[in-house]
């Protein structure tokens, strides 16, 4: 008797052993970390479909099908409340980069936001006047109010007995990799860097920068740029060699009755060139603004590059232009203090590119004023377009035309 009982206890234990190393799948340690890959990439993708584009910035409806598949699965792999994360990022756009944000690198240093950004998630969370304020149009059902909210250890903790069910001892790593991957790639990256290093697509009033062209391990969020541009748009993309894979998501999601998009990116259009500019030039250039600048950047930048040139030809110094080449086009605001002074030599002694720099200004200036009436300011347009046609500066004079073929 006493030996079967022991045999049949061997037999259980030796079964515990197998199912703790193998799971339910027994799968390899690659076939782990390619299913912790694939797991980590849904809950990206729930970020940015979900809290992001849809909950914060409303610039998509979701059947609630999707909708709840997305809230269930964010509060398994994260634990965050819809709530709690849609009003620290409206609160984020609403103070972006100035007393107030809760993960501005400008604000605390970009190493706490890369760092320490799950942190000043977790602090600005607890204050409940940003929840209040910002946290409206969210979910307030029973399962928010008596399962999501305030349980999210349980959620956690069920996607660790989940991955250790299906890998075995492998899942505490699955979990491990889950539960770092949003603080990593979410607080860290796109708060941090996508605030202070990449490029820049348009002249957004802050330091938003795009981290990659290429939207796919972070979801799209890596156009961070774009976004802070046109927050309210569904799609992160705007040039043809960028890829938002969040948008490619919802775009199936649209397919299946899964969602609609509210709003995209303006974009301008252009017709037969006017023999002036009117209300409605004028209505398009205002309506694309951040477009028209950075068209007007990029013709700058020609112009810099033709002084540069012509200069080397005359074996002069060119340092001066090539610290303008790369920060002429920018914002006075956003440009280090220790280029201006190159970037005042380059202006004094280039009157093609001081012309072009003091137009930009005139330019902005048609949707930065505000005691103008409509009449004045296509008024002003028109004045605007025959001085850049006169100046006798190629780039100038072409720019002014393709302007008096836009359209609304």
């Amino acid at each position: 008797m006493f030996s079967s009982d022991y045999g049949l206890l061997s037999y259980l234990w030796d079964g515990l052993i197998q199912f703790l190393a193998d799971g339910l799948t027994q799968a390899t340690w690659w076939q782990a970390i390619i299913a912790a890959l694939v797991m980590t990439h849904i809950t990206i993708a729930s970020v940015t479909i979900y809290l992001h584009r849809h909950s914060a910035h409303r610039s998509l409806d979701l059947h609630p099908i999707a909708s709840h598949f997305f809230r269930f699965w964010l509060w398994m792999t994260t634990g965050m409340v819809t709530k709690e994360w849609t009003a620290i990022h409206r609160k984020h756009h609403a103070k972006c980069e100035h007393e107030g944000d809760p993960h501005s690198p400008v604000v605390f240093g970009i190493k706490k936001v890369f760092f320490e950004g799950s942190e000043l998630y977790r602090a600005e969370a607890k204050n409940q006047e940003t929840l209040a304020r910002y946290g409206h149009n969210t979910p307030d059902d029973w399962i928010e109010r008596n399962v999501y909210t305030g349980r999210s250890r349980l959620g956690v903790s069920l996607m660790l007995i989940i991955n250790v069910a299906l890998f075995g001892a492998l899942g505490l790593t699955v979990w491990a990799i889950q539960m770092a991957w949003i603080p990593i790639t979410a607080a860290g990256i796109i708060n941090g860097i996508g605030h202070w290093w990449g490029y820049r697509n348009f002249e957004a009033a802050d330091a938003s920068t795009n981290v990659s062209p290429w939207g796919i391990i972070i979801g799209g969020e890596e156009l961070h740029n774009n976004h802070h541009t046109y927050p309210t748009s569904a799609k992160l993309s705007v040039k043809p060699y960028e890829f938002d894979i969040g948008w490619m998501y919802i775009t199936i999601l649209k397919t299946f009755g899964l969602a609609s998009v509210k709003k995209l990116p303006p974009k301008m259009a252009f017709g037969a060139v006017k023999p002036v500019a009117d209300e409605k030039t004028l209505e398009a250039i205002i309506a694309n603004r951040y477009e028209v600048m950075a068209g007007y950047a990029r013709e700058l930048r020609v112009a810099c590059q033709r002084e540069v040139e012509a200069l080397k030809g005359r074996s002069g110094d060119v340092s001066a232009l090539e610290a303008a080449r790369r920060w002429l086009h920018r914002d006075e605001d956003k440009v280090p203090a220790a280029v201006k002074p190159q970037l005042a030599q380059a202006r004094a002694e280039h009157p093609v590119l001081d012309k072009m720099v003091t137009m930009r200004e005139e330019l902005r200036s048609l949707w930065t004023g505000t005691n103008a009436t409509r009449e004045q300011l296509a008024a002003d347009l028109q004045a605007w377009c025959r001085r850049a046609e006169e100046s006798g500066i190629a780039a100038l004079r072409d720019f002014s035309i393709q302007l008096r073929s836009a359209r609304a």
